[in-house]
């Protein structure tokens, strides 16, 4: 499957998935339609469909003027009730795009808000702000019990899965991650790795949930050293329940 990142406002991706034959293309998250209209028309891609995880104007901001201009199709969150979707997605629907090349299922994954949802399919999973490269989204809506339960989800995917999220936080969440396990290597390395691809100006990403689950310290939450950054925070002994480490990592990576 042949995805490209489309650049938008200072740190977004807007995922292209670009049919084999070459013709056509979906979108994720199209918060900004002008960077999305450029490389289509540059390349002569007609647009099929636009693919929504959530609410934010920095991925819907453009799905209108996208839709009015190459009359493509728009599946969302069924929870966000957008009045430009054509299809209203739950838990374990199927979406097919560009001539049933690729099938994706329907995760809900709610915490940064409680209508996210993800796509998940042909070895990869779209998951807007869920799920960051070493990170996770601010959790805006939903509650820390939620929000833990919905990156368990996506923990439990295979780990070669590639993850395709909507922003460029990679460095700075794996400085974070660091203060959480300094002496973690794969976070040390993950550093280096990073760097010399933001020097290239090259994406961080995809990564893999397998790569996730060695230095994102919101996906480590049951590891005793997660659990202990957690509680020299707390100034208790009391942490060896995920979802308050969890609840703990989130509240220090906001004062990050």
């Amino acid at each position: 499957m042949k995805t490209i990142p489309v650049e938008a406002f200072n740190d977004n991706y807007i995922w292209l998935i670009i049919a084999p034959d070459g013709h056509s293309a979906a979108v994720v998250d199209p918060g900004d339609a002008n960077p999305v209209i450029e490389y289509l028309d540059q390349h002569r891609l007609a647009l099929d469909t636009i693919l929504v995880t959530h609410h934010h104007h920095d991925h819907i901001g453009g799905v209108k003027k996208l839709k009015a201009r190459y009359g493509c199709r728009v599946v969302a969150p069924r929870h966000d009730q957008h009045s430009f979707s054509d299809q209203d997605l739950t838990e374990g629907d199927e979406v097919s795009i560009l001539d049933d090349t690729y099938r994706f299922k329907v995760l809900e994954v709610p915490g940064h808000t409680m209508g996210h949802i993800a796509f998940y399919g042909h070895g990869a999973v779209f998951c807007g702000d869920t799920l960051f490269k070493a990170g996770c989204g601010r959790m805006f809506e939903g509650t820390p019990p939620i929000f833990h339960q919905s990156l368990k989800k996506l923990a439990n995917l295979p780990a070669e899965t590639k993850v395709y999220c909507a922003h460029e936080y990679t460095l700075t969440n794996l400085k974070f991650a660091q203060t959480v396990e300094p002496d973690n290597e794969a976070i040390r390395n993950a550093i280096e790795e990073s760097q010399a691809l933001r020097a290239s100006n090259k994406p961080t990403l995809p990564s893999t949930i397998g790569e996730e689950l060695t230095f994102n310290p919101f996906l480590r939450c049951e590891q005793e050293s997660v659990q202990k950054a957690a509680e020299n925070a707390g100034g208790d002994k009391t942490f060896s329940d995920p979802v308050r480490t969890f609840a703990t990592i989130r509240q220090l990576k906001d004062n990050f």
